[in-house]
């Protein structure tokens, strides 16, 4: 029999949710960005494990807002906790316990985790082994604790040998060919605003050269991910306030599942 599941990415803004899915596929679907809360609404990625189906669903970042798109972030991110069989919380090294504290506050549902130390290779041995003393002293809590560093490229068996382990078994629940659930559009959308953080720090893009820039880089993102040339036409358009205005984020698609 085989095993499928939701396993859910959670974690402060920036703790490497969507570079550990996209690298866990194999291929690019979800945007990076050194800058806080890019990641928006949940994507699903369908990673295919020694005949097990593990559906990772990356989310935004565990965080206190008043704008309603921040608050539309953090209910995504509880949603996927409800959601989800697992839950995987990502902890980089050098950050303070208190972010995990925070995420076993709002975990209401009592979801099974595992805690993959994230980043491992930005820190000394010894803050690292200190790091893991901490988490420890909630061993209770958490089924697994895994150091762990992408930029190492190594270990990505063990990690989903891991998560296997705590899914229950059930056929697979989307076809195996596919890697995620989502839109292509939807998927294009988030490689034009990737490269649009890129391109542009907190100006608006008023002039064509930066236009320009960020239509190059998200087409060839766009061109990677299906193989073949594709024509981009951007424009640019202003609306003050938007993260504040319910009509204007329903519209965007940030509205509740």
């Amino acid at each position: 029999m085989t095993k499928a599941g939701f396993v859910a990415l959670i974690g402060r803004p920036n703790a490497g949710k969507s570079t550990l899915m996209n690298w866990l596929l194999g291929e690019k679907i979800a945007m990076v960005s050194q800058k806080a809360n890019a990641t928006r609404k949940r994507l699903n990625a369908i990673v295919m494990h020694k005949g097990d189906q593990i559906i990772f669903v990356d989310t935004p970042g565990l965080h206190q807002k008043e704008k309603l798109l921040n608050q539309f972030m953090l209910e995504e991110a509880l949603k996927a906790i409800g959601d989800c069989d697992l839950v995987v919380y990502l902890a980089p090294a050098s950050d303070s316990i208190k972010h995990y504290k925070h995420f076993l506050e709002l975990n209401r549902h009592k979801r099974k985790h595992i805690i993959v130390l994230s980043k491992i290779d930005t820190v000394k041995q010894s803050q690292l082994l200190s790091r893991i003393s901490e988490y420890n002293q909630f061993s209770n809590e958490f089924e697994a604790l895994i150091p762990f560093s992408v930029t190492k490229s190594v270990g990505r068996g063990d990690l989903l040998d891991t998560i296997v382990k705590y899914l229950d078994e059930s056929p697979y629940l989307f076809d195996p060919e596919d890697l995620t659930t989502e839109m292509v559009r939807d998927i294009y959308r988030e490689f034009i605003r990737e490269a649009i953080f890129e391109n542009i720090s907190d100006e608006i893009p008023y002039s064509s050269s930066a236009i320009k820039r960020i239509g190059r880089d998200s087409r060839i993102k766009i061109e990677e991910l299906i193989g073949k040339k594709v024509y981009l036409d951007l424009f640019v358009s202003v609306k003050p306030n938007w993260t504040s205005d319910k009509k204007m984020l329903d519209e965007l698609g940030y509205q509740p599942k």
